[in-house]
């Protein structure tokens, strides 16, 4: 049973979101705040994070860019009042993966719950299937039909980066540091220009997938 970490400063939004969950056999656990949050983290050992954005001592956005920092492998749901683009967009540029806003019904929010963990039970597999193609970390090639063949190695650490969480945004600065190390020289022109590459490469109609532009963000992997 997975666990699901709910962090709000409303006791009456935890009761809502814990029955919610329960009902839809999650196992849960609670924290008032984002300092509360992270102790509760290395004690509960949560499969997910269920996050208000609006918190005392520490708000959402500041808990969500610790959680990416220190448990990069856990999926993170945004859970808000807010419903404007800007705050959605800064939502993901801290590394959230989805956003609800409130009220919400509980049937949306388990199904988003559920998404997420399938999503992240993807990432750690070292073959990927996106759409037709496969993606093998194992030996660093892609295939199609039982066809395989090699491609660059940036643009298959990019690639594999994008296929292990499809659906989530990074950020250019994200994607730079974690394919090309925090000592890269160029700049997100490189990043562009590979992206440029892989969508030559892997047509989204004979694939099954596209790599998709978020305005003044970044890029995510989307499964059609």
């Amino acid at each position: 049973m997975s666990k699901i970490l709910i962090a709000d400063d409303d006791p009456n939004i935890r009761e809502l979101v814990r029955t919610f969950l329960k009902n839809g056999g999650f196992e849960t656990c609670e924290a008032s705040d984002g300092r509360d949050a992270l102790v509760k983290m290395s004690v509960e050992n949560p499969d997910l994070a269920v996050v208000d954005i609006m918190m005392p001592n520490m708000d959402g956005y500041e808990l969500c860019r610790h959680l990416r920092k220190y448990y990069e492998n856990l999926p993170v749901l945004l859970l808000t009042a807010k419903a404007e683009l800007t705050a959605k967009l800064k939502g993901f540029e801290v590394g959230a993966d989805d956003y609800l806003t409130k009220p919400f019904e509980g049937d949306e929010l388990i199904m988003r719950v559920k998404a997420l963990l399938r999503r992240y039970k993807i990432e750690t597999s070292q073959v990927l299937t996106v759409g037709k193609l496969t993606v093998d970390k194992n030996g660093f090639s892609v295939g199609i039909g039982g066809v395989s063949e090699d491609i660059p190695m940036k643009e298959f650490e990019l690639l594999f980066k994008l296929a292990g969480f499809p659906g989530r945004t990074f950020s250019r600065d994200k994607l730079i540091e974690d394919i090309w190390g925090y000592d890269f020289d160029g700049n997100e022109r490189t990043l562009d220009v590979h992206i440029g590459r892989l969508r030559e490469r892997f047509p989204s109609e004979k694939y099954g997938f596209k790599i998709t532009t978020v305005r003044g963000l970044g890029y995510r992997l989307e499964v059609l």
